[in-house]
């Protein structure tokens, strides 16, 4: 394929993958009765399993990244050219913005939002630097006796640190900024986001180190 198409896969995989967070989680608030602890358990659980499908949809077609994090590393690393991070990062974050829109539009909400939903603090800053380095750590260990592991590794650890996080785990820069326009359930404050961003940064870096000193 080429890399226009793969870059368009990686913007659609990642728009549907913010349709999912975005939705399930006012789909989730509406449905809760203000059981904030129903809520996220429906928005972890629809945001997993729709990552377990998408890696499986996506995967042939340009690799499933769905994360800028994700796709520098691989990057860095050598896994895919380096001329294709800069088309596919773009996509993604492209692709995540148009999701949450998608999802707004489903629930007849106000397209253009801006988060207001303070996410502040060391605790959270620390959590994504936890959940983004335990993301890419998954993912670089991944190798081709594992890849059919990938669906099920990738999408069953984000939705376990949606619950054992702070922050409820973005670990991903595109669906970070994404969600700092959405004002509903799974929204960030504007604000809040370069924060989160260089947190996941971190992340990412000490995950490539990690993978590096141990991997044999």
């Amino acid at each position: 394929m080429t890399l226009a198409r793969r870059a368009a896969a990686e913007a659609l995989g990642t728009a549907l993958l913010l349709a999912a967070v975005v939705g399930s989680g006012i789909m989730g608030e509406r449905l809760s009765g203000g059981n904030t602890a129903i809520a996220l358990l429906a928005n972890s659980l629809a945001t997993g399993f729709a990552l377990i499908a998408l890696i499986v949809a996506v995967g042939p077609r340009s690799g499933a990244h769905l994360n800028p994090a994700v796709t520098i590393a691989l990057a860095i690393r050598g896994d895919i050219p380096r001329r294709d991070a800069a088309p596919y990062v773009l996509c993604q974050f492209v692709g995540a913005l148009l999701g949450v829109a998608a999802a707004h539009a489903m629930f007849e909400l106000p397209i253009v939002q801006a988060g207001v939903t303070e996410r502040s603090g060391l605790g959270q800053w620390w959590s994504e630097c936890v959940a983004t380095f335990g993301l890419l750590f998954v993912v670089l260990s991944l190798n081709r006796k594992t890849a059919w592991a990938a669906p099920f590794a990738i999408g069953g650890y984000i939705a376990a640190a949606y619950w054992f996080t702070a922050s409820t785990s973005f670990a991903n820069p595109a669906v970070t900024l994404a969600r700092g326009f959405t004002d509903t359930f799974a929204g960030i404050g504007v604000v809040n986001v370069p924060a989160f961003v260089m947190a996941q940064a971190l992340g990412a870096a000490l995950a490539y180190l990690a993978d590096h000193l141990t991997r044999p």
